[in-house]
């Protein structure tokens, strides 16, 4: 449920959970927020499959190991780490360590707009 205080906006976690998931999906434009973002928790091996967006996407990683490809590059981000991806270019990550990943995808935008290159 969403309550407002001093004109913020509080989001709750069950409101914006991806089915029953444990990730979430926060649409900026639904809260009068200019940004939008996933909270992904992966296990080991999991991560979405090679996708784009017409805008940037900026990643933080908060725990755990990352494995992200932006383009033809590919590199391993760990937690405290910020990676960046520029609009049009396609991109992925999966959890590459052997714990938990917790990581943030900022999205430059006030809704999620995304095409994945295949149905993986």
């Amino acid at each position: 449920m969403n309550s407002r205080a001093e004109g913020a906006t509080i989001v709750a976690d069950s409101d914006i959970r991806i089915a029953s998931g444990r990730s979430r999906r926060f649409e900026g434009a639904e809260h009068e927020a200019d940004i939008s973002y996933f909270f992904v928790e992966n296990q080991p091996g999991e991560g979405p499959g090679l996708h784009w967006h017409p805008y940037s996407e900026t990643w933080v990683v908060l725990e755990g190991t990352a494995r992200i490809t932006v383009g033809g590059e590919t590199f391993t981000a760990h937690a405290g780490d910020t990676a960046t991806g520029p609009a049009y270019v396609p991109h992925c990550f999966v959890n590459a360590g052997t714990g938990m990943l917790r990581l943030m995808g900022i999205h430059a935008s006030a809704t999620i707009i995304q095409t994945f290159l295949s149905e993986d």
